[in-house]
């Protein structure tokens, strides 16, 4: 995405995945992206270890996706991105227990010491410069070879390579680094990690404002509808009184099912959508169970509420390459609450929330990766 898109201009914007040339992914290019390294922003104040460790496990967490969402008229949020990280344990993905998640914003004024006052060049660089992020161009801070997260530990017999902690260093030796280590091969081979998610371009489109008009104007005839038949009155009172009965029982399973089709419906005309973003909006859940109230969001430490800036869908899942026989990572769908005053913390990256929302069990069956 250009450093000229503002992602709030349209009331919905969806994302869909793209493939691109690996240097329109780096952060002069100010991607939106899943997968790979992060293309961090801001090169100070990078969060890291233990910031960047799953609440669960405490292993550190792999780099999902960012968005790149500046806000328009606002010269502090010039460039403005969210990135969003994910623990790969499994066993961490409990129901509705999103400790295994973490956001974090960064912005920076037009004016910045990283980047050009002027916007990228749309063709590629001579020389790529960030073809393997071991050390950022100008704050010169080292990053892990295994995640591209801050990591000053470096192999103690070649020094060349660095790595965020014992657990990344350990995988990469393990991996290919034994037989390299001290050996030419080392920077040749540094561009790839096990530990990522395949990369890819998040590109960006307007939800079409005629499908979400025939949703609205049909959900409103359906509540019209319902409101008939529960009105219509039993042609006996113990018949009246049974269905009451069995009303109240299916109550919940049914307000469930209600809100899963609507989730359904409202996806359909666009199934490969992986991200809703329209902050300021609502999200769009995929159960009635576990969704925040007010308090449940906490305000932002400047004091500012925060609200919804975008979501990440399910449909997500199917290109991360986590499916198993076995246990893997998933989700509803990922919901994401910033500052609302996107308030500056002078270059530092700024944690967010993030609310994960899993499919209802009776539900799951039908709607894994729909």
């Amino acid at each position: 995405m250009s450093s000229d898109t503002n992602m709030a201009s349209a009331e919905v914007t969806l994302g869909f995945l793209e493939e691109a040339e690996p240097w329109r992914l780096r952060s002069p290019q100010f991607p939106s992206k899943v997968g790979g390294k992060p293309a961090w922003l801001s090169q100070t104040g990078i969060p890291s270890l233990p910031a960047l460790a799953c609440e669960i496990c405490r292993l550190p967490m792999v780099f999902l996706l960012q968005v790149y969402a500046p806000i328009s008229g606002q010269d502090r949020s010039f460039h403005r991105t969210l990135f969003l990280f994910c623990c790969k344990t499994p066993e961490c993905y409990a129901h509705n227990d999103s400790r295994c998640m973490k956001v974090f914003r960064s912005q920076l004024h037009r004016r910045n010491e990283f980047y050009s006052f002027d916007p990228p060049p749309d063709d590629e660089p001579p020389n790529d410069p960030e073809q393997y992020q071991c050390v950022l161009p100008v704050s010169g801070v080292k990053l892990c070879w295994v995640c591209g997260c801050p990591g000053n530990k470096a192999c103690s017999r070649c020094h060349t390579v660095t790595y965020c902690g014992k657990h990344h260093q350990t995988l990469h030796w393990k991996h290919t680094h034994k037989k390299e280590c001290c050996s030419s091969q080392v920077a040749s081979t540094v561009t790839t990690s096990p530990f990522l998610f395949p990369e890819s371009e998040l590109v960006t489109e307007p939800e079409e404002e005629e499908e979400r008009n025939k949703e609205d104007t049909t959900e409103a005839e359906g509540g019209e509808d319902t409101q008939r038949i529960v009105d219509c009155p039993s042609l006996a009172d113990e018949s009246a009184l049974l269905e009451r009965d069995l009303e109240e029982m299916a109550m919940h399973e049914t307000e469930d099912n209600k809100v899963f089709q609507r989730f359904k419906k409202k996806i359909a005309a666009e199934p490969h959508q992986v991200l809703r973003y329209d902050r300021g909006g609502s999200p769009l859940w995929v159960s009635s169970q576990h969704i925040p109230s007010d308090q449940d969001i906490p305000p932002c430490t400047c004091g500012a509420r925060r609200i919804f800036e975008f979501q990440v869908m399910p449909q997500l899942l199917n290109s991360l390459c986590v499916d198993s026989t076995g246990a893997s990572i998933d989700w509803g769908t990922l919901v994401v609450y910033t500052c609302s005053d996107s308030c500056n913390h002078d270059d530092q990256y700024c944690p967010e929330v993030i609310w994960k929302q899993d499919f209802s069990s009776d539900l799951h069956t039908q709607s894994k990766h729909s």
